[in-house]
């Protein structure tokens, strides 16, 4: 089975970065219409909680950079009330641009640290 080049990238992006119960890793995926991020517990492998653009109805008519950064705040802003401050971001073999990028600073805007 071949594996595509983000894949392989996010391999070596997993290795190094590692998910704690009180510095989970922030995972970001980006489909072509949607985005979606998670707080994922490596020690636990269990996966915190997750938002994505597909069930928010009320971003529908803004742009992909804006959802994403959205996507950001409220994920931020949820980690916050639960008592996380600080995580790990993993981009998942994307580049650090365009929507990736915007659900990072969406999420520092909340109040995470990285």
């Amino acid at each position: 089975m071949k594996i595509t080049g983000r894949k392989r990238r996010h391999q070596r992006i997993k290795k190094q970065l590692v998910g704690t119960t009180t510095r989970p890793r922030l995972c970001v995926f980006r489909s072509n219409r949607h985005v979606y991020a998670q707080l994922i517990d490596d020690t636990k492998g269990k996966v915190l909680f997750g938002i994505s653009s597909v069930v928010s109805q009320d971003l529908k008519t803004k742009k992909k950079v804006e959802i994403a950064t959205e996507i950001g705040k409220r994920i931020g802003k949820i980690a916050i009330e639960k008592g996380i401050k600080e995580v790990a971001f993993d981009r998942a073999g994307y580049k650090y641009h365009g929507r990736v990028k915007a659900v990072a600073e969406g999420a520092r805007e909340a109040g995470l640290k990285f």
